[in-house]
């Protein structure tokens, strides 16, 4: 069938590579390797440029009748389109930026436990970064009771039929990841929502390890929230929140008198970060170019949506099939280091299931030295719990952690190569 990804050539996406200027970087004579990106990407040379000019030419507060904060209002307006185009939003008023993720969960977390109280009860898993197991543990102070959802060690995989009796007709919220930021784990939203929906629940999910990697789309999801980080697909350090507009319109919202009570000022509280926003824009307008370019390959599986949701849903179709050939290079490419023990899905064939992050161990080196060895051969890790605690507890690591692969489009299967080379040499 013509658009099936399982039907396409192998992709070649390092082309892009130039768009980024940190991969031109080296230390010492070993050109430097990220594979850090679940902590944070790198920038396209686009998001530097738009973040300096907005800085040089547009810099002022909102809503005067001067030249430079007429310019800060149109690329505030920009953003917030852009976004909703990204995770196809029904509208940009429903699109609420802030100074992170996890901000903005603690912001909406005091908001929804104003409307709860004893016997209550919020669902969360142990799948989850800290960004969204924290904020809904605070609410325990109002007398909401915490359900816990348990995983499969074997693969790290969610056990839905747990979370599934967990629900019940006490369930107030369900809050769950779309993928895990420490094993890569993609977790089906659907039935999620639906077992919510079953008894009245709302569902808030933490997207921000699947907007880079995969088509989001919170109409399909039927989501009530979620929650991104611009840092990790390609822009600057901004949270950006999408909610229901009625619920939105319907929460209490903890800002100063003076602000609007519309949206999406009623919940953007403070002076924000034009800057950022608008590097956002410039983020998505990279993805949006990428999309463009790739639209033929994916045009059967493309809807009729309009100009850049169309550009960016290829885009993502794009990144998901490229960073999948990835993942199959890399799980083949552990497998034959059998020192290392890998936490998450870990068949080449089940690559669908997962983003291209990946956790290992090593039983006669500690995951802090291994990250050293590769940051000393120019291969930037991460090692730890990566905020991910509760996962990280479960698997019995939480005394020295994981080394944790993540891949992005911008990587290619040499550097794979060359970083399960290094490990093979130390772990042997």
């Amino acid at each position: 069938m013509r658009g099936s990804i399982l039907t396409h050539a192998p992709l070649d996406l390092s082309g892009y590579r130039a768009h980024f200027p940190a991969l031109q970087m080296s230390i010492g004579e070993r050109p430097q390797i990220f594979f850090d990106n679940p902590g944070g990407t790198q920038v396209p040379q686009s998001v530097a440029d738009a973040m300096s000019s907005y800085l040089l030419t547009a810099n002022a507060n909102i809503h005067g009748a001067f030249a430079t904060s007429q310019r800060t209002d149109q690329i505030i307006s920009q953003a917030h389109t852009a976004m909703a185009d990204l995770l196809n939003a029904p509208e940009p008023g429903e699109i609420i930026f802030g100074q992170n993720m996890t901000s903005l969960t603690f912001a909406l977390s005091r908001s929804l436990g104003r409307e709860l109280g004893a016997g209550d009860e919020i669902v969360v898993t142990r799948l989850d970064h800290d960004g969204n197991i924290a904020p809904w543990l605070q609410l325990q102070e109002r007398g909401v009771t915490i359900r816990w959802t348990d995983i499969d060690s074997e693969d790290c995989t969610l056990d839905y039929d747990h979370m599934g009796s967990l629900i019940g007709p006490r369930t107030k919220l369900v809050a769950v990841g779309m993928a895990s930021n420490a094993v890569g784990t993609i977790n089906d939203i659907r039935p999620v929502v639906a077992m919510a929906r079953s008894v009245g629940a709302l569902v808030f999910v933490d997207a921000v390890q699947a907007v880079p990697h995969i088509p989001v789309d919170v109409q399909a999801l039927g989501c009530d929230f979620l929650v991104c980080s611009a840092y990790k697909f390609f822009g600057p350090h901004q949270g950006i929140l999408w909610g229901k507009r009625a619920l939105l319109e319907q929460l209490h919202a903890y800002k100063v008198r003076p602000a609007s009570d519309e949206l999406p000022g009623k919940w953007e509280t403070g002076t924000q970060s034009h800057e950022g926003q608008a590097g956002t824009l410039a983020a998505v307008t990279y993805l949006q170019q990428l999309g463009r370019e790739q639209l033929d390959r994916y045009m059967d599986d493309l809807g009729s949506l309009s100009d850049r949701r169309r550009d960016l849903r290829a885009a993502m179709l794009t990144i998901r099939e490229y960073e999948q050939q990835l993942s199959r290079h890399m799980l083949q490419r552990l497998k034959q280091l059998p020192s290392l023990r890998l936490y998450g899905i870990g068949d080449p064939e089940r690559v669908a299931e997962r983003v291209p992050t990946f956790a290992v161990v090593n039983q006669h080196a500690n995951a802090r030295k291994l990250a050293q060895l590769l940051a000393d051969h120019g291969i930037a890790t991460w090692s730890g719990n990566y905020y991910a605690l509760a996962l990280v507890e479960r698997l019995g690591q939480a005394e020295e952690g994981m080394l944790r692969i993540g891949l992005a489009h911008y990587n290619t299967e040499e550097e794979i190569d060359r970083c399960c080379d290094l490990l093979e040499q130390a772990t042997s």
